[in-house]
C-alpha cells in the first residue's frame, strides 16, 4: 500500500514539472487588439459672444440759411460714439420707415380759453400726416392736464380723433413729464420711427415723474420730441421761461426741434414744418465697436456734417439693451 502512494506522489511530482518546464514555441498573445494609453476628452473651451445691436439715428440737415439739405451720401456724415469713429453700416436718403407720431395736448386750465385754436390745427395735422408717405404712418392722441389721458391709440381714424379732441376741456394743472413718460412708453414697441409732437403754453407744475425721467423715456424709445409753444408771451413776464428752456432741451436731445409760433394762425405752419423735417430725415445705422459695453448703460453719440457749413441735428445719445 505504501509502495503504491508512494507511485502516485512521483507521478503527481513529474506531471508538475513537466508542465511548468514547458513552454509553446509560439507563445499565444494575451489580447488580439494592441494596448492603447487611456486617454480622456479635453472638456470644452468656453466660446465667449458679445451681441451687438444696430442703433438707428435719424438725422435732418440744414444749411447756413436754415434750408433742409436731401441730396447728401453716406459719405458726407461722420458718427462718433463716446469719441470713438464709427462706421455707418446703413443710409437711406429720405426714409420711409413708418411714423408713429404721438400728439400730445396740453388741457391745463390755462389754456381753456384758445383750446379750440389748438384743436382745429391738430385737426388739420392728422390728414396731413395721413395723406402723404407710408400708409402704415399712424397717430396716437394723449391729452394732458394734472393727470394724461389717452384718448386715441395709434390709429390711422380721422374720425375717431374728431370726436376725441372736441371732448377736451381746459382745467387743472399740468403734468407734461408724466404725459412725455407714458407716450415713450406707448411708442417703444411700435416698429419704425417714433416721434412726439406736443402742443402745451408753458412748462410742468403737477408732474410726479421730473424732467430726467421723461428725457430718459423719450431717449428709451427713440422717440424725437417736437414741442410747439402756443402764444408765447413778449418779454419774460409772465411766460414760463423755465419750462420754455426745458421743452427747447428736450427738444434738442432728442433729435427734434421747437416751435415758438407767434399767433394761432401759425399753428398750422409749425406743424407743416414738423411734416417736411420727417420727410426728410436721413437713417444712419451702425454696429458699435470700439467702445466700453456695459447694459443699460448711456452713450454719448454725435453726427456731423463733413461740410462745415451744414448742420446736423440727431439725438444726443442711446441706452445699450
Amino acid at each position: 500500500m505504501r509502495g503504491s502512494r508512494r507511485l502516485i506522489v512521483a507521478a503527481c511530482a513529474l506531471a508538475i514539472g513537466a508542465s511548468a518546464q514547458f513552454k509553446p514555441e509560439h507563445p499565444f498573445p494575451e489580447t488580439q487588439v494592441p494596448r492603447q494609453p487611456l486617454t480622456f476628452p479635453s472638456p470644452p473651451q468656453p466660446v465667449y459672444t458679445a451681441t451687438v445691436n444696430l442703433v438707428r439715428l435719424l438725422v435732418s440737415v440744414r444749411d447756413s440759411k436754415g434750408a433742409l439739405r436731401t441730396d447728401l451720401s453716406k459719405e458726407d456724415f461722420r458718427l462718433i460714439d463716446s469719441g470713438v469713429s464709427q462706421d455707418i453700416a446703413v443710409f437711406e436718403r429720405n426714409t420711409s420707415l413708418p411714423l408713429s407720431v404721438a400728439i400730445l395736448i396740453d388741457t391745463s386750465g390755462s389754456t381753456q380759453i384758445d383750446l379750440h385754436y389748438e384743436i382745429e390745427s391738430v385737426l388739420r395735422f392728422i390728414p396731413a400726416l395721413l395723406g402723404a408717405g407710408n400708409p402704415q404712418d399712424a397717430f396716437a392722441l394723449f391729452s394732458f392736464n394734472w393727470r394724461t389721458n389717452l384718448e386715441v391709440d395709434f390709429s390711422r381714424s380721422q374720425k375717431r380723433a374728431e370726436r376725441a379732441l372736441h371732448t377736451l376741456r381746459g382745467e387743472g394743472g399740468t403734468s407734461l413729464y408724466d404725459a412725455i413718460f407714458l407716450a415713450s412708453d406707448a411708442l417703444t414697441s411700435r416698429e419704425g420711427r417714433h416721434v412726439i409732437v406736443i402742443v402745451t403754453d408753458g412748462g410742468d407744475t403737477t408732474s410726479y415723474k421730473k424732467y430726467p425721467d421723461a428725457l430718459a423715456a423719450a431717449q428709451e424709445a427713440d422717440a424725437a420730441i417736437y414741442p410747439v409753444v402756443v402764444v408765447p408771451i413778449e418779454g419774460d413776464a409772465g411766460r414760463n421761461t423755465g419750462g420754455e428752456h426745458a421743452l427747447a432741451t428736450l427738444a434738442a436731445s432728442t433729435g427734434g426741434r421747437i416751435f415758438y409760433p407767434e399767433s394761432f394762425a401759425h399753428l398750422d405752419a409749425a406743424f407743416a414744418d414738423i411734416l417736411q423735417e420727417l420727410r426728410t430725415q436721413y437713417l444712419l445705422g451702425f454696429y458699435p465697436h470700439g467702445i466700453n459695453q456695459q447694459p443699460r448703460s448711456f452713450h454719448r453719440v454725435r453726427v456731423e456734417a463733413r461740410d462745415p457749413s451744414l448742420r446736423a441735428v440727431s439725438r444726443t445719445g442711446y441706452y445699450e439693451p
